[in-house]
């Protein structure tokens, strides 16, 4: 398809097919050494869980990751060492996995974020903040959407969509959308370029050497909810969300400001 290119990034990433076997050894050594609770159940298929990571102290907060893949593959086990910048800082981190395409569609998808960050605002009080990478900074954007019964939408106290799919309707010109199931009617409803902006601050973050389809999907939503706009130098697909892991840089600092 005429957009396949345009949305590959490991392709155009040196040593990109290494990385998914990284960050799944750096996160399994992470959990060994780290205070959590593996695999907590907040719905009824075997991928409706969520890891929670706890700080040594009382948690200020809770910070809630949703990994990307396109809503297509990897799921929670890939991303624990990311929680340890927050960790540092005082904070809990909650890591949900969620069900794929084709066996779910995005809106379903969507759901069930919804319903993860209900039950774990639930076992963690304070503020929430939601961070989200690829098709995770779509899912965190589209859940602030108002929705009925989401009293946690009110604690949640910032947004950060890390490198968003934010206007899906691009998508529909790719071969994943055999399976991603892309029509204009899901496109207008699912794309946050489409809703209006959360009541809680949002800070759009994206790569400096991310291809010009992310760049340009980062400065959509930027301006749709007229939210800051961070762009890292140098930074890729794969490596713009690798700081969140850091205490005290600036991407840690942005989810938690």
């Amino acid at each position: 398809m005429e957009l396949d290119d345009a949305y590959a990034n490991a392709a155009h990433i040196p040593g990109g097919a290494d990385y998914p076997d990284r960050w799944a050894a750096q996160a399994a050594a992470f959990r060994g050494a780290a205070r959590c609770e593996l695999d907590l159940d907040y719905g009824e298929t075997d991928r409706l869980r969520f890891d929670l990571f706890h700080p040594g102290r009382l948690a200020r907060g809770v910070v809630i990751f949703v990994h990307g893949g396109y809503w297509l593959r990897f799921d929670k086990s890939f991303w624990s060492h990311l929680a340890a910048g927050p960790l540092a800082q005082g904070w809990a981190v909650a890591m949900p996995s969620y069900d794929l395409c084709p066996k779910a569609g995005i809106a379903q998808i969507g759901d069930q974020i919804a319903r993860a960050i209900d039950v774990i605002a639930r076992r963690v009080p304070g503020p929430v903040r939601l961070v989200g990478h690829s098709a995770g900074g779509q899912l965190v954007a589209r859940v602030m959407a108002p929705r009925d019964g989401a009293d946690w939408q009110q604690r949640v106290a910032r947004v950060v969509p890390v490198s968003p799919v934010a206007d899906l309707a691009p998508l529909m010109r790719t071969s994943m959308n055999k399976d991603l199931g892309i029509t204009p009617a899901i496109a207008q409803a699912e794309s946050p370029v489409h809703l209006p902006p959360p009541p809680c601050p949002v800070t759009v973050w994206v790569g400096g050497a991310e291809r010009p389809v992310f760049l340009a999907q980062a400065d959509l939503l930027a301006q749709a909810w007229a939210a800051p706009l961070v762009t890292v130098p140098e930074r890729h697909h794969f490596d713009v969300i690798e700081d969140l892991g850091l205490p005290d840089s600036d991407l840690t600092r942005a989810v938690l400001a």
